[in-house]
């Protein structure tokens, strides 16, 4: 007796490979069999069945780049990750996450969604991971080790390069995360705390990753200056330390030219043999805090402190001159801050027109804004309007790009129902709607390796984005018609529709467009 037969749907394996009909058949947490022939499909019997007739049957979607490391701790139920079949995520990108913590005020400034109500109590990524798998997530969780965080632990917020002594403690400390489970390496170079890695620096913790045969992933520096520059020197650098690369979120900031150069730079050392692919989210803005406008040691000590230094004018010429991923477009027209109870009347205003309002310059707005959220900066995200829908179109076709959602898991109810992130609801079920069913720029087989098989494959994920015997019970089962985003850009928190039935190692997660209550997701460790 099979623990679970999902029966008559279309099933789209995760290869690419065309669509056929077959039930099924899972046991504990993998998939016992695929039955084709009308013998094995009326022998085969369960203890529970899902009807499927007239949906797709698919592997579960894999989030290749996510930052959910710490909602995941707030409310692990991953609702809107589980509304559009996600089942796996791959956490700590852009140089962001919850691991090796040395300060943990300071540390909270490199976490996504992190709020003083769920105090970090651990340091190294194998008290994370024992904590992230208390919480039961409903997901499974692989983490890269960001050099955001190693940096803070040992360089801390000093715009500077490390020294050779510190740069050997930075290798140290990712050869713990990695020998704990950590998944690999990630950087965001453009970032304030990691601006001032040299690419000897990179290169050099690069090569402990790929020792131990993880890949390395970075958010490029320069993106509007020197697009193709930036994805050159991930290009050097992955090659240089012989790691497998990802380039996250591909797409510069200046336009379509400076996309093409960008994937023919991919091309290029791909030709020449260098392990390299690249993501893109699904968005045609950039998103991220308002707090990544300043230098990270301006964000350091009690709310009293940064309130009294953003507020001192010397500071604010600081501000005024350093480049940052939000004033580097240089055009304050770009970047919105959205809907917010720091300062109600400054939501889906830009930076340009609150300048004006107030008849302040746009960095006085920034540090008036920033000193007015100094308890939690993470009430305020903006927006940075940069993207095209001709971009999203050329590189999701391209062979070495997956979609990834660049968000956090949230949920519409329970201790994250007032966050936002752009994404957290939308972006597989936008990917299907868009490219397979609307556009036709994909077949709905290869819209669904792109979410599954091909991020699993670049990952080194085994077992997992595929549906073949053996391989692990991780399956989002939807209506081919109705699959798509509900969220918007002023109304994101709205789950996805059409998902009917999510399976997570065996564990059935969502049934009838419901959560079931039950979690099945596990860290998933580097060995």
């Amino acid at each position: 007796m099979l623990d679970l037969i999902v029966r008559g749907g279309t099933i789209l394996d995760g290869t690419g490979r065309s669509a056929f009909q077959a039930d099924l058949a899972v046991e504990g947490d993998a998939v016992a069999a695929i039955l084709r022939d009308d013998e094995s499909r009326t022998a085969a019997r369960a203890v529970a069945e899902i009807d499927a007739s007239g949906l797709f049957v698919a592997p579960g979607f894999i989030d290749v780049h996510s930052h959910s490391d710490y909602t995941l701790v707030v409310d692990p139920r991953a609702m809107s990750a589980i509304h559009q079949g996600v089942t796996s995520e791959v956490v700590g990108n852009c140089g962001y996450g919850c691991f090796p913590i040395q300060d943990p005020q300071l540390g909270s400034t490199r976490i996504y969604g992190f709020t003083p109500s769920v105090p970090i109590t651990w340091r190294t990524a194998g008290e994370y991971f024992e904590r992230l798998e208390a919480a039961g997530p409903a997901v499974n969780v692989a983490s890269l080790a960001p050099n955001g965080q190693l940096r803070l632990a040992v360089v801390g917020a000093d715009e500077r390069a490390a020294t050779p002594a510190e740069l050997r403690r930075m290798g140290e400390d990712l050869r713990q995360a990695l020998d704990e489970g950590a998944w690999g390496l990630s950087s965001g170079l453009e970032y304030s705390g990691e601006g001032a890695t040299t690419e000897d620096e990179m290169t050099a913790l690069c090569r402990v990753a790929a020792r131990a045969g993880r890949p390395y992933a970075t958010h490029t520096r320069n993106r509007d200056e020197d697009a193709t520059g930036a994805v050159r020197e991930a290009i050097r650098t992955a090659e240089g330390a012989g790691a497998r690369l990802q380039v996250s979120h591909l797409v510069p900031h200046r336009g379509m030219e400076d996309t093409d150069r960008c994937i023919a730079v991919v091309d290029e050392a791909a030709a020449q043999g260098v392990d390299v692919a690249f993501d893109m989210h699904t968005r045609l803005f950039g998103t991220t805090y308002l707090s990544a406008a300043v230098p990270a040691d301006v964000l350091r000590g009690s709310p009293e402190t940064i309130r009294g230094r953003l507020r001192d004018p010397s500071v604010r010429e600081r501000v005024r001159s350093h480049r940052s991923v939000v004033s580097a477009p240089g055009d304050w027209d770009l970047v919105e801050l959205l809907d917010n109870r720091v300062s109600p009347e400054s939501g889906r205003k830009t930076i340009a027109e609150l300048a004006a309002i107030r008849e302040r310059t746009p960095i006085d707005v920034i540090c008036d804004l920033l000193a007015d959220s100094a308890d939690d900066f993470t009430q305020l995200m903006i927006i940075l309007h940069y993207y095209s829908e001709e971009e999203q179109r050329r590189v999701f076709v391209h062979p070495r790009c997956v979609p990834g959602s660049d968000a956090t898991d949230l949920a519409t109810d329970g201790p994250l129902a007032d966050s936002t992130f752009h994404g957290a609801y939308t972006w597989a079920a936008w990917f299907y709607r868009f490219m397979a069913r609307e556009a036709g720029l994909l077949t709905p087989e290869e819209a669904v390796r792109k979410l599954s098989g091909q991020p699993a494959e670049l990952m080194g994920i085994a077992d997992r984005g595929v549906l073949r015997e053996g391989a692990k019970a991780d399956v989002a089962i939807f209506e081919p018609e109705s699959f798509g985003q509900a969220g918007t850009t002023y109304v994101p928190n709205q789950l996805a529709t059409g998902m009917r039935h999510v399976i997570v190692n065996g564990v059935v997660t969502l049934t009838d467009g419901r959560l079931t209550g039950e979690r099945g997701g596990r860290v998933l460790k580097s060995r």
